[in-house]
């Protein structure tokens, strides 16, 4: 069997909110063949890696990635003919370089991604193994616990509530299997609460989520909570709740602007108000609290609220290592969610996921609103090791897919431990 790269091509292909992103197959000289998908945000940070699109008189408003494909028809294609694919290190550095820039701005990150993501697949079907397995290499691999978003703000529902997200961790399982099913009844009980409080439904969000238009986002606490239980499930013990506040999109001149709270809050205040939500609601997991440049507010807010829940920087770090190495010097968070299309190559979101482990943070894996029928992220997740999945909630295909194949891995004769 040869892994040699024979062929890669590129095409135009529409994500989850029916925007252009990037498909790439790569097809080996032992006749191996595979195909991969890359996603896109709608909440992206200052520090993410550039998603490169065609802008104005491009197809889609603008939004069109045909420059992006263009470059791994020519540039990419020429450049990694003849590369062995099981190089996953080699092959992600070889393109790093070809682009020369700080953040993936002149072939795009979407095409380089696209790229890593095929070739690492494909090289998994030449040796018939499982991506999951061929990822892992000598990490430990398990089935990771869903993180499931049931109530919806911020950007992916309009800003109908500042905080973005408010999810489910049902932790209190057997099997992965059951993790998903008491997340589905904590979903639809959801619903019928909602509807039960006639609160105005404003639509599906991005990520699957309710929308609905709330008076604040602690009655999105109060209300997700009382589904819990009314699905029959004990909060703390069975199912704990994970908030994605995203707050730096409501960051402005050093206050937190909190307009469905009446009220605007120093990094202080927010530090308090978490405080006292996370005492009084099963709270255990928080996304960004403060903004991805608040360096000395993440300071004050770890040694405030570290030691008792998890404090994940998706902004704050943006999947980049050197942004994760100055977290770690300066004691900020003890979480990070990774995304790889923030950094651009598989072996840099591998480099990020281990220097966590490395030193006792924990990392969250994690899908973007422009998602795509894709499954990598499931490989991804079981093979990192890494504990926490992040899709979006349990409805739209792009996201069931991800949960369907972990339901699969979960059913392989030589399945990884769900260790929770």
């Amino acid at each position: 069997m040869s892994f040699l790269i024979e062929r890669l091509h590129a095409r135009q292909v529409l994500d989850s909110r029916g925007d252009p992103t990037v498909e790439v197959e790569v097809t080996l000289e032992g006749g191996a063949r595979a195909s991969a998908m890359v996603p896109a945000g709608a909440s992206t940070g200052r520090h993410e890696a550039c998603e490169l699109r065609d802008g104005p008189g491009g197809g889609y408003g603008g939004r069109s990635v045909m420059r992006a494909v263009g470059h791994v028809n020519t540039e990419l294609a020429r450049a990694l003919a003849g590369a062995d694919a099981r190089e996953q290190a080699a092959l992600d550095r070889r393109m790093i370089e070809l682009d020369g820039t700080p953040n993936k701005s002149r072939l795009g990150a979407n095409a380089i991604l696209g790229v890593s993501m095929a070739v690492a697949r494909a090289a998994a079907a030449g040796l018939g193994v499982p991506l999951w397995n061929y990822l892992a290499g000598s990490r430990a691999a398990r089935l990771p616990l869903p993180m499931i978003n049931i109530i919806s703000g911020g950007l992916h529902a309009g800003r109908n509530l500042e905080f973005q997200d408010f999810l489910v961790e049902p932790h209190g399982f057997p099997t992965c299997a059951a993790a998903l099913e008491a997340a589905v009844r904590i979903h639809r009980k959801t619903g019928e609460t909602l509807r039960a409080a006639r609160y105005a439904l404003t639509g599906v969000a991005d990520e699957g989520g309710f929308g609905p238009r709330m008076k604040s986002n602690r009655a999105a606490l109060d209300l997700l909570t009382r589904a819990i239980e009314a699905a029959g499930f004990e909060s703390r013990r069975q199912v704990s709740i994970a908030i994605d506040v995203a707050s730096s999109h409501f960051y402005r001149d050093g206050l937190y602007r909190l307009a469905s709270e009446g009220r605007e809050l120093t990094a202080s205040g927010m530090g308090e108000m978490l405080a006292e939500w996370i005492d009084r609601y099963p709270v255990v997991s928080v996304e960004d609290p403060l903004a991805e440049d608040d360096w000395d507010g993440w300071r004050e807010i770890t040694a405030r609220l570290g030691s008792g829940c998890r404090l994940v920087g998706d902004d704050l770090f943006a999947t980049n290592i050197k942004r994760l190495e100055r977290g770690i010097r300066e004691g900020v968070a003890n979480a990070v969610l990774v995304k790889m299309n923030q950094i651009g190559t598989l072996t840099e979101t591998f480099e990020v996921i281990d220097r966590a482990r490395e030193a006792g943070y924990a990392a969250v894996i994690s899908a973007r609103s422009g998602e795509t029928e894709d499954s990598f992220l499931a490989d991804l997740a079981v093979a990192s090791g890494a504990g926490h999945i992040k899709v979006g909630s349990v409805t739209r295909s792009e996201r069931l897919s991800k949960y369907n194949r972990l339901l699969a891995i979960e059913d392989e004769p030589a399945a990884p431990p769900w260790e929770q």
